[in-house]
C-alpha cells in the first residue's frame, strides 16, 4: 500500500543539517532508505549544479548593473550640472559620501583585524596613486567633459576604454598579441567593433526610426557649441585615467586581497585630493551649497553608487582580468540613448541602431576570443600548458589576481 512518508522520515530529515536542500516528493511514495538516499544527493547536486552556474555568470550579471548605474549617473548628473551644481564641488560631495558609506563596514572588529595584514608602504604608496590618477583625476575630467558636451558622448567615449586598456595590458605583459592567433585576432576585432559602434551612436544620426515630434524634448544631450571640442579632449582624458586606473588594480589587489579596504582607502585618498583641488578651483564658498532637490539626490545617488561600483569592480577585476570589466562599457552607451529616447523622449535614429548591433557584436567576439582560451588551456596535456599559458595572461577562468597563478608575481613586477 502506497502511503505517505512516515513520521520517522520526516524527523531524520529536519534533523539533518541540509534539509533545506531537499526537495520532500509530492506524491505517495514507499519508504525506503535506499532510495531517501539516492534522491538526498541527487537534489544536493542539483542545487550545487545551480548555484556553481550562478557563481560563474555573477560577474557577468554584476557588469551589467554596473553599466546601468553609468549611463543614470551620466544623465541625471548632466541635468544637475547644468543647473549649476559645479563640477569639482559635485566630485568632492560624491567621493566624501561613498567614503561615510563604507566607513562602518570598514572599521568593523573583523576588518581592522586584516588591516595591518595587507597595507604597508608599498600599498598606501599604490593606492594613493591609483586614486589620484583614477578617481580624482579621472571624475573631474569627466564631469567636466560631460558638462560641455553631453551624457551620450560622455558615454560613447569611454567606449574608447577596452582599446585603451587593451594595449595598456599588452605593454604590461598582461596581454599577449598573436597575430597569427584567432583569438588574438578575435580580441583585436572585437574592441574595434566596440568602439566603432559606439562612436557611430553618438555621431552618427541617419533617418529618424521613432517620431515623437508631438512630445515635449529635454534635450539633456546634445549640447553644441565652441566647448564642445574641449569636453570631447577631456572625456579621452578620463578615459586614459580610467584605463590606467584598471591596470593598476592588479598590483593593488595582489598586495591586498581585500577588495573592501582598498575601496575605501582609494575613496578617502581621493575625497582629500579632490577637496584641495576644488578649494584651489572654487575659492567662492557659495559653490558649495547645493540649491535644489536634484542636485543633492544626485550627490547621493553618486557616492553611494561609487562606494558599491568600486567594490564590485575591484571585484570583477579579481575574477576576470581588467579587459574583460572594460569590455561591458559600451553597453552604457546602448542604455544610455535607450533611457534618453524612452523617458526624455528625445529623437532614435538608425545610426543609434547600427552602433548598439556593433557594440553587442564586439563585446561578444572578445568573449568568445577569450572563452576559446580557455578551451585550449583546458583541453592542452600538462607539459604544454606552460608554453600555452604565454598566449593569454588574462582569461575567464584563471584570473590575473588568482593566489594560485604564477602571473600574479610576474605582473605585479612589471606595474
Amino acid at each position: 500500500m502506497l502511503t505517505w512518508p512516515p513520521l520517522p522520515w520526516i524527523s531524520y530529515l529536519l534533523n539533518q543539517t541540509d534539509w533545506t536542500l531537499f526537495l520532500v516528493p509530492l506524491g505517495n511514495w514507499h519508504y525506503s532508505p535506499n532510495l531517501y538516499k539516492v534522491s538526498k544527493d541527487f537534489n544536493f547536486r542539483f542545487h550545487l549544479k545551480k548555484m556553481g552556474s550562478l557563481a560563474s555568470n555573477l560577474p557577468l550579471i554584476v557588469m551589467v548593473g554596473l553599466q546601468v548605474h553609468y549611463a543614470a549617473l551620466a544623465i541625471f548628473t548632466r541635468a544637475a550640472l547644468l543647473e549649476g551644481l559645479s563640477t569639482t564641488v559635485f566630485v568632492v560631495y560624491r567621493q566624501g559620501i561613498a567614503t561615510l558609506a563604507l566607513a562602518p563596514m570598514f572599521f568593523s572588529s573583523k576588518r581592522r583585524q586584516s588591516v595591518k595584514s595587507c597595507l604597508g608602504f608599498r600599498s598606501f604608496f599604490l593606492m594613493f596613486v591609483t586614486a589620484l590618477v583614477g578617481v580624482t583625476a579621472n571624475q573631474n575630467a569627466y564631469f567636466r567633459g560631460l558638462y560641455y558636451s553631453s551624457s551620450t558622448a560622455a558615454t560613447a567615449m569611454s567606449n574608447l576604454i577596452p582599446a585603451l586598456t587593451f594595449v595598456f595590458a599588452a605593454i604590461a605583459g598582461f596581454e599577449k598579441m598573436e597575430l597569427r592567433s584567432l583569438r588574438s585576432m578575435a580580441k583585436i576585432l572585437g574592441t574595434v567593433c566596440c568602439v566603432g559602434g559606439a562612436l557611430i551612436m553618438a555621431l552618427v544620426k541617419g533617418h529618424k526610426l521613432l517620431h515623437t515630434e508631438f512630445l515635449p524634448s529635454i534635450h539633456l544631450t546634445g549640447s553644441e557649441g565652441d566647448d564642445w571640442l574641449l569636453g570631447c579632449l577631456l572625456l579621452l582624458a578620463s578615459s586614459v585615467f580610467w584605463s590606467c586606473w584598471m591596470i593598476l588594480q592588479v598590483p593593488i589587489a595582489s598586495s591586498c586581497p581585500d577588495h573592501l579596504l582598498s575601496t575605501f582607502w582609494m575613496c578617502l585618498f581621493s575625497t582629500v585630493q579632490s577637496a584641495l583641488f576644488a578649494l584651489l578651483s572654487e575659492p567662492d564658498l557659495e559653490a558649495w551649497i547645493l540649491h535644489s532637490p536634484l542636485q543633492i539626490s544626485c550627490s547621493l545617488y553618486a557616492g553611494i553608487g561609487i562606494a558599491v561600483s568600486f567594490f564590485v569592480q575591484s571585484w570583477c577585476i579579481s575574477e576576470r582580468g581588467p579587459l574583460y570589466c572594460a569590455m561591458f562599457n559600451p553597453l552604457a552607451t546602448v542604455i544610455t540613448a535607450f533611457i534618453s529616447a524612452t523617458f526624455l523622449q528625445e529623437q532614435l535614429y538608425v545610426g543609434s541602431l547600427v552602433g548598439a548591433v556593433g557594440v553587442i557584436a564586439g563585446l561578444y567576439i572578445v568573449l568568445w576570443g577569450k572563452a576559446k582560451e580557455f578551451e585550449i588551456k583546458q583541453e592542452a596535456p600538462p607539459s604544454n600548458l606552460q608554453d600555452d599559458e604565454i598566449s593569454s595572461r588574462i582569461d575567464l577562468e584563471q584570473p590575473l589576481l588568482s593566489d594560485k597563478s604564477e602571473h600574479v608575481t610576474e605582473a605585479d613586477s612589471k606595474v
